[in-house]
This record gives C-alpha cells, structure tokens and sequence, in this order.
C-alpha cells in the first residue's frame, strides 16, 4: 500500500508565501505523475500543478508564475512553492501521485491540507 503524508498548510495573510511537501512511501517501484490539486469550499477538485517522472510540470493558468513545483524521484518527494498568495487560493491541497498497477494506473491521494489566505 502507498500512502502519501503532507505537510505546510496553514493560514497567510494575502501576498505572502507557503510551501506545501508531500512524501510517498510504502512499496513503490516508480511514479508516474506526483502533484498538487485543490479543492475549495462548494468547488470540484481542481489540477494546479503536477510533474512527470522525467522532470516536466505542468500548471494550471491560475498559478502561472506564482507557483512552483519541485520533484525528488529519489526521495518519492513533491514540494509545492506558493508565492504572491490570494485569497482565491484558499483551499484544501491534496497531494496526488499517479501509479503503474499492472496494466492501468492508480490514483493515491494524500488526507489533504487546509491554506487559507486572509486578504
């Protein structure tokens, strides 16, 4: 079984910065994807930003220049920087990794974690 454990939530004043981490451990042979998604109060989860294996992230439009995600294949590490923070971002962060079961992949989330940006 995998499990992916987050950290560095909390609240911030508008502007400001956090950094969400999240790590996979358990029997992992490889991942395909790991990354961040969110989910706000009376919203569908949303992408907002997720790396493949060889190093490649993508984005969502809303976080283009504000976020940053780092990748540690070694560790089973994924590190989300959050900068120019807005209110619009607050949310529960799920960390998110993408898994080969056989012949599909598997999604495994973390239990989340609540940012919230005062304005």
């Amino acid at each position: 079984q995998v499990q992916l454990v987050e950290s560095g939530g909390g609240l911030v004043q508008g502007g400001r910065s956090l950094r969400l981490s999240c790590a996979a451990s358990g029997i992992i042979f490889s991942i395909n994807t790991m990354g961040w998604y969110r989910q706000a109060p009376g919203k569908q989860r949303e992408l907002v930003a997720v790396a493949a294996s060889g190093g490649r992230s993508n984005y969502a439009d809303f976080v283009k220049g504000r976020f940053t995600l780092s990748r540690d294949n070694a560790k089973n590490t994924v590190s989300l920087q959050m900068n120019s923070l807005k209110s619009e971002d607050t949310a529960v962060y799920y960390c998110n990794a993408q898994l080969p079961a056989g012949p599909r992949i598997r999604d495994y989330w973390g239990q989340g974690t609540q940012v919230t940006v005062s304005s």
